[in-house]
């Protein structure tokens, strides 16, 4: 059984946040403003125009006494009544729809905010469930401050405002084994285990027995991620476990 189509008043909005008082959207397709909607079917563009006498919004469907009427949107906003649906086909097929205005959608609004607050608790829950290890490791690869010269208290809260900031990449982050690396790898160098020469364009080993060039960073990258994604390599997994051993 075909379910009926439902008519509903809809709203729109124009999408800058600064709305002039009146704006009036183009209702026919003219030179100066070409309003055109390509007819996936007939592989044609066919010309839009909103006249209030007629049962479509396509010029080629209406006859020869159409009355064209403005449209404005007042304060940055229109409502259109359920009873006006050439109007609303005539806004869905715009070409300016997605660019300068948009339907209001209050549920769908509602729903993604639901869900960016769901992903902000989760969020801030994982970062109240790190250790003061991991918090330290997060802190320095997001921040790349010195933790050693921070208080604890202001590591748990740079990561808890960040966690409420950006909920996503937090996640990410928590969750990206690499991370952790890369904070060990700061600890190298702070340590001296690792060095740096040439303006930090090589990477050499500062150990009792290894006094060696580890590599050279490419232009342009992170020298941690560099680093780490060496030690994590066949070449370099040798060389990760004694520099944690003396770490340790």
């Amino acid at each position: 059984m075909k379910t009926k189509e439902k008519f509903v008043d809809k709203h729109y909005r124009l999408i800058k946040d600064v709305a002039p008082l009146t704006f009036m959207l183009p209702s026919r397709n003219t030179r100066r403003f070409p309003l055109l909607w390509f007819d996936e079917e007939k592989g044609i563009n066919r010309p839009l125009r909103y006249a209030v006498n007629q049962k479509t919004p396509f010029e080629d469907e209406q006859d020869g006494n159409a009355i064209v009427e403005p449209i404005i949107f007042e304060d940055g906003f229109l409502m259109v009544p359920r009873n006006n649906q050439v109007l609303q086909q005539f806004l869905n097929y715009h070409p300016m729809y997605g660019k300068k205005f948009t339907e209001v959608n209050e549920e769908k609004s509602a729903t993604e905010d639901v869900e960016f607050l769901n992903i902000e608790v989760d969020a801030l829950i994982e970062a109240r469930k790190l250790s003061l290890e991991q918090l330290e490791s997060i802190a320095s690869v997001i921040f790349g401050t010195d933790v050693s010269k921070t208080s604890t208290a202001e590591i748990k809260r740079d990561v808890l405002i960040y966690a409420r900031q950006y909920p996503e990449d937090f996640l990410s982050i928590v969750s990206d084994p690499m991370i952790k690396l890369q904070a060990n790898v700061k600890k190298f160098f702070d340590a001296g285990l690792l060095s740096f020469r040439k303006n930090q364009q090589e990477v050499w080993f500062n150990t009792p027995s290894n006094k060696k060039r580890m590599l050279v960073v490419p232009f342009g990258e992170d020298a941690l991620f560099v680093v780490a994604n060496y030690l994590q390599s066949d070449e370099g997994i040798e060389a990760l476990k004694i520099l944690e051993k003396l770490l340790d």
